[in-house]
């Protein structure tokens, strides 16, 4: 049986930041594989958000800081009649309207309890997409409109 060390949050020597980048006292990470390496990693107990990494004889659990979530939307794969968002994490997650909502300016999608933040970049990936009518925000999937309801 392997020994687990589990590290609090506040003793974790990364964060992630509002718009999904990871940091260290040094700022923000800079080599891509590292990077990729930490969002692949992302998983969430009864604790929180946290990396994982094993060896031979332990098993090494860092819950992690994170500014607003920890999840992000990185990428859109567009598909004639449907958007599939790719998230951080690598997983892939389809577009349902019913679960899009906007927050302090910035647009999250609903994933059972979590949220999950759109990137910047990702929001121009589908702006063409979006209309506001009047201060309310829609969206055109498979030529019909959908609210996206504001909190």
């Amino acid at each position: 049986m392997k020994n687990e060390v589990v590290i609090p949050p506040e003793r974790a020597v990364f964060w992630l930041d509002g718009d999904g980048r990871w940091h260290n006292a040094h700022g923000p990470f800079e080599h891509k594989k590292i990077i990729d390496y930490f969002h692949a990693a992302i998983q969430r107990d009864e604790g929180g958000y946290y990396l994982c990494q094993e060896t031979d004889d332990r098993r090494e659990k860092v819950y992690f800081r994170f500014a607003d979530t920890a999840l992000f939307v990185f990428d859109v794969i567009r598909g004639a009649a449907n958007l599939i968002l790719v998230l951080n994490t690598g997983e892939h997650l389809p577009l349902r309207p019913e679960h899009l909502f906007i927050e302090n300016d910035a647009l999250y999608i609903r994933k059972g309890e979590e949220r999950v933040k759109f990137t910047q970049r990702c929001l121009m990936r589908i702006s063409d997409r979006l209309e506001i009518e009047d201060g309310v925000y829609f969206i055109r999937i498979n030529r019909g409109k959908c609210r996206i309801l504001s909190k």
